[in-house]
């Protein structure tokens, strides 16, 4: 696995070598520079994706859904499983939380949060779940979330109020995605925060239509308005923030959420089951655990003396119990190590890169309607469409049949979806839109 580490670093110095010559570039004998840096690029990009084992007789052009892992992945995968089939009890027992560790460290590191912030979930389902069925909401208090959210947003909140007795509150995000901004998206939900609001619950990149929300300047304007609230009642913030986590070089603090819930085997290429929930202080101060944890001393300790546990909640204490697929958590410190060698930055940039090419193509096709917004400030790599004459399930199964692999929107307004990510290749692109195309025949 280090061979395979240092591999890619390598990799990564040549290609930042590659695109500081192709700065300055121009005509004449800079353009044959810039092609060469051109090519350096595109050779690099190939390095990256012969790191998975794909299947090359098709464009996978889906990994919102789920992704391959790269190699060094599955050697440690690999690796944890023949220890533990080997010495299960004794490898467990005196590894676990040393490996465990440096997938938190790993982590917080990626993030930039202390490790003890983090819990360790095995999906952005269950991390929503968590966080939201343990904010300790009151009768009369509301959460505030959008009809363009996902099911596992609405399906949470509406489980926790029915706990709680608090009220949801669903308001329409946009009328027409071709004239969204972000100042607009951000004054659609601000405005819409009353004085019993506690929550607000949205999704950093919408997987039905590909649209990337302003958090930032979201959290911003929820900061204005808390500055003028007592702690109890201020607002929190929570985000599903898988479809933007591992495609945009954000850390948590840049984000200003509260909470944020992801997994890891979808844009971060991580092992498949597993996830994280990271928490703000105020946060952490509103969050009661739903599910025991095994690695939080103090509520162990409360359990032996038979008392209530105290302190507030954490990463640990939110981390829930039980046996785990211990070779994948473990194998996350090598996924973020892998991501990490690429460079957050850079993995954004080509992933912008692809899909605008993806989109601006699709745009200039009659029987398409893109509903995708076209700026990087609006969208990140999911990219979403409808083919006039077919239905969304009909188009994405007629693009698999010839080798494009692409998904479908499980809304009740479905679209077509392609995600460009780092191991596709503009080749890939032309050769979807191609296909794409010929649906205009059928």
């Amino acid at each position: 696995m280090d061979l395979d580490r240092r591999t890619v670093l390598a990799r990564t110095a040549c290609a930042l070598g590659a695109g500081s010559i192709g700065v300055s570039c121009g005509q004449g004998e800079g353009a044959a520079v810039a092609g060469d840096a051109r090519a350096a690029w595109e050779a690099y990009w190939a390095g990256i994706r012969r790191q998975f084992p794909l299947s090359p007789d098709e464009v996978h052009l889906s990994a919102m859904l789920i992704a391959a892992h790269p190699e060094p992945v599955r050697r440690a995968i690999e690796a944890f499983r023949r220890e533990l089939d080997a010495r299960p009890a004794s490898f467990l027992e005196d590894n676990n939380g040393r490996l465990r560790g440096e997938a938190l460290a790993a982590a917080g590191r990626y993030m930039g949060v202390d490790p003890r912030d983090i819990a360790l979930t095995d999906s952005t389902t269950m991390g929503v779940a968590m966080v939201y069925h343990g904010l300790m909401l009151r009768p009369g208090e509301e959460v505030l979330t959008t009809d363009q959210d996902y099911y596992v947003t609405h399906e949470s909140l509406r489980l926790a109020a029915a706990r709680s007795g608090a009220r949801v509150r669903r308001i329409a995000l946009f009328e027409d995605i071709r004239q969204v901004s972000p100042d607009m998206l951000a004054d659609r939900v601000l405005r819409e925060v009353r004085p019993e609001t506690r929550v607000v619950a949205l999704t950093w990149v919408h997987s039905s239509t590909g649209l990337k929300i302003p958090v930032r300047g979201i959290a911003d304007g929820l900061a204005r308005i808390n500055a003028s609230r007592p702690p109890g009642s201020q607002v929190l913030f929570g985000l599903d923030g898988v479809h933007g986590f591992g495609n945009q070089n954000q850390m948590f603090g840049s984000l200003g959420c509260d909470f944020f819930m992801a997994g890891c085997h979808k844009w971060l290429f991580g092992p498949r089951g597993t996830g994280i929930v990271i928490a703000s202080p105020r946060g952490w101060a509103a969050l009661r655990p739903t599910i025991p944890s095994f690695i939080d001393g103090e509520s162990w300790s409360a359990w032996i003396a038979g008392r209530e546990p105290q302190g507030v909640a954490s990463g640990p204490r939110l981390t829930p119990g039980g046996f785990k697929p211990y070779e994948h958590q473990w194998a996350l410190a090598v996924a973020f190590a892998f991501h990490e060698s690429i460079g957050p930055q850079r993995i954004q940039a080509r992933t912008e890169e692809l899909a605008a090419q993806l989109k601006e193509g699709l745009a200039r096709m009659r029987h398409i309607t893109l509903h995708t917004p076209r700026w990087p400030e609006l969208s990140a790599g999911i990219v979403s469409f409808d083919v006039a004459g077919l239905s969304a399930d009909a188009a994405a199964d007629r693009l698999r049949q010839r080798r494009i692999v692409a998904s479908v929107a499980p809304y009740a307004t479905r679209h077509v979806r392609l995600t460009p990510c780092l191991y596709n290749s503009p080749a890939d692109i032309d050769r979807a839109l191609a296909e794409v195309r010929g649906l205009a025949a059928v």
